[in-house]
C-alpha cells in the first residue's frame, strides 16, 4: 500500500525511511509494515463505503473510486475511440482564485498528451474542496491501530507464565527442552531423572515473570483500537454508537456525535454532487452520488422525538384502578 500526502504523488515506504531516517530512530518504521498496510487497506474501502455511486456501465468503478479517493482527483473527458471516460491527471496553470485551470492526461492507449482546459474541455471530480485525498486520515488512522494491534499481541505473548531452566550440560538442556515441552502439552504427571538434578537444593527451574495479571493490559489495547475504529468513522462521515463511555447513557448522548459524524463528509458530499452535475450537463451522461446510509437532516428534530420516546416510557403505568370522577379523595 502506497501513502499519498494530500494531492501529492504515493510514495513507497522505502522512500520515505531512505528521506527521513535523519531525523526519526531508524528502527522505528511503522508505516509500511505489513499490519499497516492491512488496516489502510481495511479503512480505506470504509471510506469508500460512504457514499453511493451510479456510474456509466462502460466505466471502471474501481478504478475511478480508487483514483478519486487516494489521489483527491479525477478528470472527465470526451475520446474519439473511448466516449466518455474518467482518467487520472496532473493538474496545472491557475485562475483568478488561483485554482488549477488544465488538467494534464497521459495514457499510452490516447494519442499523445491531453492538455485540457478545466470546465469548457472537461471536468473534474474533486473529493475535498482543496483537492486533498483520504490518504492522509488513513495514513494516520492505520498507523495507530497497527500500534494498538501489536502491541496488545505482544502483551498477550509476554502474559505467558514464563519459566528459566539451569542445566549444567548440553544434553541436560535438551532434557529440560523435552520436560516443558511434556508438561505445556497437558500431559498430568511427568518424570525427569535425577542427572537432572545439580545436587544443591536449590530448584533446578525459576519463575520468570510475576504477576501476569498486573501487567495484562490487552484488553485497554483491544478497546483503544475500537475507539481509533469509531473516530476514524466520525471523520468520514460513518454512522456509529458514539457508546465508548463506561458510565450509563442516555439517549441523547448516544446520537449526539450525528452532526460531527456528517461534517466532513457533507462538505465532500457537496462538492461531489456539483461535479456530477457538471459531468452530465456538458456529457450527458448520468452520473449520481448521494449517502449510502441516510443522514440526519435535522439531529434536533430527531433529539426531539426521542425526548417525547422517553416521557411516554417514564410515564406511571395505570394498576386498573377506575376513577369514581369525584374530586375528594
Amino acid at each position: 500500500m502506497s501513502y499519498s500526502a494530500n494531492s501529492g504523488a504515493p510514495y513507497q515506504y522505502d522512500y520515505i525511511n531512505a528521506h527521513v531516517a535523519p531525523v526519526t530512530p531508524s528502527t522505528v518504521h511503522i508505516r509500511g509494515t505489513g499490519l499497516a498496510q492491512f488496516f489502510a487497506r481495511y479503512l480505506l474501502q470504509k471510506a469508500m463505503s460512504v457514499f453511493k455511486w451510479e456510474l456509466p456501465e462502460e466505466w471502471d468503478r474501481d478504478y475511478f473510486l480508487y483514483t478519486l479517493y487516494c489521489y483527491g482527483y479525477i478528470a472527465v473527458l470526451q475520446t474519439d475511440k473511448y466516449g466518455v471516460i474518467p482518467q487520472n491527471c496532473g493538474l496545472a496553470g491557475y485562475g483568478l482564485y488561483y485554482q488549477p485551470t488544465r488538467a494534464i492526461i497521459t495514457n499510452p492507449l490516447l494519442s499523445g498528451i491531453k492538455d485540457l482546459r478545466i470546465h469548457e474541455q472537461c471536468t473534474l471530480f474533486k473529493l475535498q474542496p482543496d483537492y486533498g485525498s483520504v490518504m492522509d486520515l488513513i495514513g494516520y488512522y492505520s498507523d495507530m491501530m497497527a500500534l494498538a494491534a501489536q502491541a496488545s499481541g505482544v502483551n498477550m505473548i509476554n502474559s505467558h507464565m514464563a519459566y528459566a531452566f539451569r542445566a549444567t550440560s548440553k544434553s541436560g538442556a535438551e532434557s529440560m527442552k523435552k520436560l516443558y515441552d511434556q508438561i505445556a502439552s497437558g500431559e498430568p504427571a511427568v518424570v525427569y531423572d535425577k542427572a537432572l538434578d545439580d545436587g544443591t537444593d536449590s530448584n533446578i527451574w525459576q519463575t520468570f515473570t510475576q504477576g501476569v495479571k498486573q501487567n495484562y493490559i490487552a484488553l485497554d489495547l483491544l478497546q483503544t483500537l475500537h475507539y481509533l475504529e469509531l473516530r476514524f468513522d466520525t471523520t468520514l462521515g460513518i454512522p456509529n454508537a458514539n457508546t465508548d463511555k463506561k458510565e450509563r447513557l442516555v439517549t441523547n448522548e448516544v446520537s449526539s456525535n450525528d452532526v460531527e459524524t456528517y461534517s466532513n463528509a457533507s462538505l465532500w458530499l457537496e462538492s461531489l454532487k456539483k461535479c456530477a452535475e457538471e459531468t452530465n450537463n456538458m456529457f450527458g451522461t448520468e452520473i449520481s452520488v448521494d449517502w449510502r446510509f441516510p443522514a440526519v437532516e435535522d439531529p434536533e428534530l430527531l433529539y426531539n422525538e426521542i425526548d417525547e420516546e422517553v416521557e411516554d416510557e417514564s410515564e406511571p403505568v395505570n394498576s386498573g384502578a377506575v376513577s369514581s370522577g369525584s374530586d375528594d379523595l
